[in-house]
């Protein structure tokens, strides 16, 4: 996943806000502030989930606006990570965030994850392709890892709050198809969640209900016909099973887990017996973690009827995460 801060064409640094009250709800955005609609045509929870936050902490650590570690060192905006690659071949529109003028772009950069033995150099063109809108008042929007050739816009355009701009794509430092968006203003980054001692977010009331705070996410889900991996649920390329299958597999990815997480897979059978069952402590952190049970096919076939698959995150003995799914032969 990105690991250095994206850039298109500007230096930036981040401001030192002070972390949101608990009264965050009923206070109003910096004045002049542009308000903010959800940038991708997905849901939260349906299509696209929050990857990483503004990292607010100044020093070596880390720490988002919710006093959690779904961040990273240093990294300037908000990952909205689509399911897969199979997402991103359908398309997924980026959205203009508020009205304003396309001030830069960037297009050229092809689709390859970092990690790819293909991968281009992408330094000083970390963002990968990306488009940078001007909303007035020193305010503007940036968006970044863009699919190559789906940007919609021009410099010097106008564009509506809402108007697709772009695909999410895969360019750029990344290793997952997602989009970086980044807030500035007078060329510091804001984060658009706690923007300033005292302020509300920038977010518009649509927006920040679709953006509550999550202690992680479960962004796959699904069964296999034999073992998968990381790259082949990514790839969106996992082989569906069937009545004839040589085994059934259950698996789930999840991201922004924590070290200390306990992570359960049980998959059951038509009657409810427990077919399979792996439940394991994680000793780090993990923007990504996959976990994958199954049985091979019994000699008789298998049962008609429903499978069924309890996905679980426990965090400090309580459930912090919970997806059940089924399958039915």
């Amino acid at each position: 996943m990105t690991r250095r801060t994206p850039a298109l064409f500007l230096a930036v640094s981040l401001c030192a806000c002070a972390p949101p009250q608990a009264s965050g709800a009923a206070r109003r955005a910096p004045a002049g502030a542009p308000a903010l609609s959800f940038p991708l045509a997905c849901s939260i929870g349906a299509g696209c989930e929050v990857q990483h936050y503004v990292d607010r902490d100044a020093g070596p650590g880390v720490r988002d606006y919710h006093g959690g570690r779904r961040t990273y060192e240093g990294h300037n905006g908000i990952d909205l990570r689509i399911a897969d690659m199979a997402a991103e071949r359908a398309g997924v529109n980026v959205l203009a965030a508020a009205p304003g003028r396309v001030a830069r772009l960037r297009d050229g950069i092809p689709d390859v994850s970092i990690r790819a033995a293909a991968a281009p150099d992408v330094d000083g063109r970390e963002c990968g392709n990306g488009v940078v809108i001007d909303h007035g008042g020193g305010w503007e929007t940036q968006y970044c890892h863009l699919q190559q050739g789906s940007l919609r816009v021009r410099v010097g355009e106008t564009v509506t709050a809402g108007e697709p701009i772009a695909r999410v794509g895969l360019s750029g430092d990344t290793e997952f198809a997602h989009m970086h968006l980044s807030v500035r203003h007078d060329g510091q980054v804001v984060d658009p969640f706690a923007p300033a001692a005292g302020a509300g977010p920038l977010w518009d009331a649509r927006a920040m209900k679709a953006l509550t705070y999550k202690a992680g996410a479960v962004l796959n889900a699904g069964f296999a016909s034999g073992p998968t991996s990381m790259q082949a649920v990514e790839d969106g390329g996992v082989p569906k099973p069937d009545a004839n299958s040589p085994a059934l597999v259950a698996y789930a990815r999840a991201i922004e887990l924590e070290g200390g997480d306990e992570v359960e897979l049980i998959l059951k059978g038509p009657d409810g017996a427990v077919l399979a069952r792996d439940r394991k402590p994680l000793d780090r952190d993990k923007a990504q973690h996959l976990l994958f049970v199954g049985r091979k096919r019994p000699p008789t076939g298998w049962t008609p009827g429903t499978y069924r698959a309890d996905y679980t995150v426990y965090r400090g003995g309580r459930a912090a995460l919970a997806k059940s799914f089924e399958i039915r032969f």
